[in-house]
């Protein structure tokens, strides 16, 4: 846990200098505070120290997953890259993006935990791995659906953060599967005309883009339920890892 919590705070370090971002869960974003400098050495420093912490669990296969998500952190953020310079993706490329930003990292941890646990059969690690994927699936498609719905308050970033700053996800992406014709010319330009962060929240709200959002993040969240409730005898921790998922798709921040 420690690791993995040490290789997601050095992502967001990272992540927050290459967009810009004014702030991190209420708070003025470290590259703000320290500089952009200061703030890409913080995120390096804590890939190292999570780096040793690996090592030092002399476990291989563990150290192979563990760095799996890093390579693909960095994926994630080129196809991210990739896409702010169109403006334009699809739905298939958009979960495969949140697949390397986000559910890799919960997959590749629960499939850890699995492995360093001994003793499990092959169907619980790959249960594992498939609870996290899906848990992590849910989680960023529940976030894309907040960004519309909450508060600077309650998210720790301002609203609309994501169209603000040219990002097509998932509600604009359901959007455009029936409103194309009127979106996918500001999607394509990012949303920076007058009038089209209006056009977008138009469009969604047309096509229940945000309620599309979380019935699809409630499908992963209930494939996560059933990787665990199938591989797992019945037990407080399972009932946990139930409850989890339904708290994933279920908060307000």
């Amino acid at each position: 846990a420690e690791i993995t919590e040490m290789i997601h705070t050095a992502s967001l370090f990272h992540d927050d200098v290459i967009d810009e971002a004014d702030t991190r869960r209420g708070q003025p974003a470290a590259h703000h505070v320290f500089g952009n400098k200061m703030a890409i050495l913080a995120g390096d420093y804590l890939l190292a120290r999570a780096s040793i912490s690996l090592a030092r669990l002399r476990n291989v296969d563990v150290v192979e997953c563990m760095s799996t998500v890093i390579e693909h952190l960095v994926r994630g953020e080129v196809l991210q890259i990739k896409d702010s310079r169109t403006g334009v993706t699809d739905m298939e490329g958009y979960l495969r993006k949140n697949f390397y930003k986000t559910a890799s990292l919960m997959a590749n941890s629960c499939k850890s935990a699995a492995l360093l646990r001994g003793n499990v059969t092959p169907a619980v690690v790959d249960a594992a791995y498939c609870y996290g994927k899906h848990i992590g699936v849910a989680f960023q498609l529940i976030d894309d659906a907040l960004d519309f719905e909450g508060s600077a308050a309650s998210l720790g970033k301002p609203a609309l953060a994501d169209l603000n700053a040219g990002l097509s996800t998932a509600p604009v992406l359901f959007a455009a599967e029936s409103l194309g014709h009127q979106l996918i010319p500001a999607m394509a330009r990012k949303f920076k005309e007058p009038g089209d962060v209006e056009l977008a929240l138009r469009c969604i709200h047309e096509a229940d883009g945000v309620n599309r959002t979380k019935k699809l993040a409630t499908i992963h969240a209930e494939k996560a339920m059933d990787a665990v409730m199938g591989a797992l005898e019945p037990s407080p921790f399972r009932d946990s890892l139930v409850h989890l998922a339904c708290r994933v798709v279920d908060r307000s921040s």
